[in-house]
């Protein structure tokens, strides 16, 4: 691999104003293709096979249809409506303003009114339950107006409102406008009026602040870096021409298929933090290669081939992590993990093709003017003592009280793990500022927080007697009431022929909450009892169980991953290293790093510790597993450019502690600007808005701080001292059927050799 680098950066060098205009012709051309056949992405996070599902097919057998509304595609709206504070939504004054919404939300042209039965009012409809005074529990429990809140009755109502749109797709800013405006002569009035569902939600992009404040900061780290300031622009060019490729081709993929709307976050995230860490690598080794090469071309492209083989290893190790999420068999995971392999791939490219030939533009002048007190002392030269080093020898000294202390540190930061809760973004992790968290909390204050997580109870009783029906069903009824995690059972809906029955279970607990996943599971739990009681069959669906069950699926889903993960890590670090125990350790720490991320996460995020989260939520369900597929390619990044050193400076006759001191003194300094970079990159996502981003953000800059500074550079050194030359050993059975990736670019210099020697021979005369 080596040698076909070092010859494509020498032509890349050589011919740079060929390939630079050929990566201007293909940036411009998939921006300009890929965003202007885009679609609207999407938020559908259903998957087969789930019991959900089994619970629709009952529904529509008995209801057709009737399961549409839980499609992730369907276009539903609800209106919560708020008295004035003091007041209730039964005075005259507000009763009127509500009869004048309801007749304006009538005439909306996107709302699918049917005329015959329009949109009612909450209090009207309350009324004609005969819940207005003295509501009975039992009756009333359904109602769209708060009846039954014992501090406030009556202060807050409800309206579900069916919209004449096909998809969500298809909804637009026009539409979101028109359903919110409709209650602004009712906001006047003096009431509240928020709207949830899909037509008040918008698709959250990445706002730019996060990636330019990533930049800015990644700017400056190289600055030090290199010493240069034309030097740390270049890899900055990279990665915008890299990221803007991949997003491009992202959305022109939302052409031809549904594409999750997260995977433009995390596209930007890798994006950013690869490009700019790779081409970091490659122009750090190529101004070492200009101090001992006969030429600049001569120099990028060694730099091609050493720094740059190892570019392809890391990058083709986070490819295969995040294309490996296809096993995992969730379809908006697959997406997304190939959104992210596509940004790493875009990385890698501008890397190894676009680097080379903007190395030829610049030539020698990439590192003049030098900057005065920043990078005086080159890590390649031997002669002088970096901190790198410093830090190495005291490693050095005391191996196991390094190893203690970070792996005591870890554990205890991986406690929290134990607690970890998942859920899917939902109107719970809105923005507090936005319509849809408004009414989340305005329904949450007037019915409690189960009415915003409704279960969905559907029976079928075709093979239950006639005669037995009713009893089956009020038994159904009772067994679902009797959970302690459920405040109340609506009364049965049948349908024509009394074969199905739609019942309607409101936990007490939030849709996200363990609790009511816990009671959705013991509820289904019942079906066998009752089956074999009655003949009857039932499931659970809703948006609240969908969700549960993906939950359930994503978290039985990680162990596996993981282990996956790891194993690939162990078999592609032998083939690296030539060894058993350095993958070996290479991989626990990993698994180690793994869990104090997910530890910190869930302290930070779901408990609110410290108090730096205002509104503490279960972590998105796909994040663990993502998680794991990003920071397991960063990690290894990190072993093969750090160690790679030490294996080569043991190989050339240092101890085990010399060749890791050697390593470090060699490594560190890049390795830690590369690091800094990546949690810039990824701790400027917490600045977004949306939730998820801001969590993903957090747990990736933390993963990489931790697998960076605490594994990689304190642990793995520790261990290699620690094993001695038994950090080296393989069976020779093994090292004999291995390839020779040639990751440390040995070959480069038996190609000198040779030439060296032809150039010697003498030269046949005549």
């Amino acid at each position: 691999m080596s040698v076909y680098l070092y010859r494509w950066g020498k032509f890349a060098f050589r011919r740079k104003w060929i390939v630079l205009p050929v990566w201007l012709l293909l940036f411009v051309l998939l921006g300009s293709v890929g965003f202007s056949l885009s679609k609207p992405m999407s938020n559908d996070f259903s998957m087969p096979e789930l019991p959900s599902a089994r619970a629709n097919e009952i529904l529509d057998k008995h209801f057709p249809g009737a399961s549409e509304q839980f499609s992730f595609d369907a276009v539903s709206g609800t209106y919560v409506i708020g008295a004035p504070e003091g007041e209730k939504l039964t005075d005259p004054a507000n009763r009127a303003a509500i009869d004048a919404f309801i007749a304006k939300l009538n005439g909306l042209d996107i709302v699918a009114t049917d005329p015959d039965k329009p949109l009612t009012s909450p209090v009207v409809m309350a009324e004609k339950m005969g819940c207005l005074d003295n509501p009975d529990p039992g009756t009333c429990s359904g109602a769209p107006l708060n009846v039954l809140n014992e501090t406030a009755p009556d202060t807050v109502g409800v309206i579900t409102v069916p919209f004449d749109i096909a998809t969500v797709t298809d909804v637009t800013d026009a539409d979101r406008d028109a359903a919110f405006d409709i209650g602004a002569e009712a906001r006047n009035a003096g009431l509240t009026v928020e709207v949830s569902g899909s037509i008040a939600m918008k698709q959250e992009q990445p706002s730019g602040k996060s990636e330019l404040i990533g930049m800015a900061v990644a700017l400056v780290v190289m600055v030090v870096a290199f010493g240069a300031i034309v030097a740390a622009v270049v890899p900055i060019v990279t990665a915008i021409v890299g990221l803007g490729a991949a997003t491009s081709l992202i959305m022109l993929g939302t052409s031809v298929i549904e594409v999750p709307s997260f995977t433009t976050f995390l596209a930007s995230m890798i994006g950013i933090a690869l490009s700019i860490d790779y081409a970091l690598f490659i122009v750090s080794r190529y101004k070492h290669e200009l101090a001992v090469q006969d030429s600049a071309e001569e120099a990028a492209g060694t730099a091609l081939g050493t720094a740059g083989s190892a570019v392809v290893f890391a990058g083709l190790t986070v490819i295969i992590a995040l294309g490996a999420l296809g096993i995992v068999g969730v379809e908006f995971l697959t997406f997304m993990g190939l959104g992210g392999a596509i940004a790493a791939g875009f990385a890698v490219l501008t890397a190894v093709t676009l680097m080379p030939a903007l190395m030829g533009a610049f030539g020698k002048s990439l590192f003049k003017p030098k900057l005065p007190l920043v990078a005086q002392n080159d890590p390649e030269d031997d002669s002088t003592v970096t901190v790198g080093q410093r830090f190495g020898r005291l490693i050095g000294k005391g191996p196991w009280i390094a190893l203690v202390i970070s792996i005591g540190a870890l554990a205890a930061l991986a406690a929290p793990a134990i607690n970890l809760n998942l859920g899917l973004p939902g109107e719970d992790s809105m923005p507090t500022t936005s319509t849809i968290r408004k009414a989340y909390d305005l329904r949450t204050e007037g019915f409690g927080e189960g009415s915003n997580g409704v279960l969905m109870v559907v029976a079928d009783l075709s093979g239950t007697p006639e005669g037995e029906r009713d009893d089956a069903v009020g038994a159904l009824r009772a067994k679902l009431a009797s959970y302690e995690g459920m405040d109340y059972v609506t009364e049965p809906q049948w349908n024509e022929n009394k074969q199905g029955v739609m019942l309607n279970g409101v936990p007490k607990s939030g849709p996200n909450n363990q609790d009511t996943k816990d009671l959705v599971a013991e509820a289904r739990g019942a079906e066998s009892e009752l089956n074999a009681q009655y003949g009857m069959s039932y499931g659970i669906t809703g948006t609240t169980a969908i969700y549960a069950d993906v939950d359930h699926v994503l978290l039985s889903k990680i162990l596996p991953y993981l282990a996956i993960v790891a194993g690939a890590a162990f078999v592609l670090l032998i083939l690296v290293f030539r060894s058993i125990l350095v993958p070996l350790t290479a991989a626990l720490g990993f698994l180690l790093s793994m869990a104090a991320t997910f530890g910190a996460t869930v302290l930070i995020f779901q408990e609110g510790a410290f108090g730096l989260i205002e509104d503490p939520q279960p972590l998105v369900s796909f994040m663990p597993i993502m998680l794991i597929g990003l920071v397991f390619g960063l990690a290894m990044d990190y072993q093969v450019f750090l160690v790679t050193r030490m294996r080569e400076e043991f190989v050339h006759g240092k101890s085990p502690k010399d060749a890791m001191v050697s390593g470090y003194h060699h490594g560190a300094r890049v390795v830690t600007a590369a690091a800094i970079i990546m949690i810039s990159v990824f701790g400027s996502f917490i600045m977004e808005s949306d939730v998820t981003a801001k969590s993903f953000g957090f747990a990736l800059a933390v993963g990489v701080a931790i697998d960076a500074f605490v594994v990689r550079m304190v642990i793995v050194p520790a261990l290699l001292v620690i094993m001695g030359k038994w950090s080296w050993w393989i069976p020779k059975w093994l090292d004999r059927i291995l390839p020779d990736i040639d990751v440390e670019g040995a070959k480069l210099e038996e190609l000198r050799a040779a030439k060296v020697d032809t150039e010697k021979q003498p030269v046949p005369v005549g």
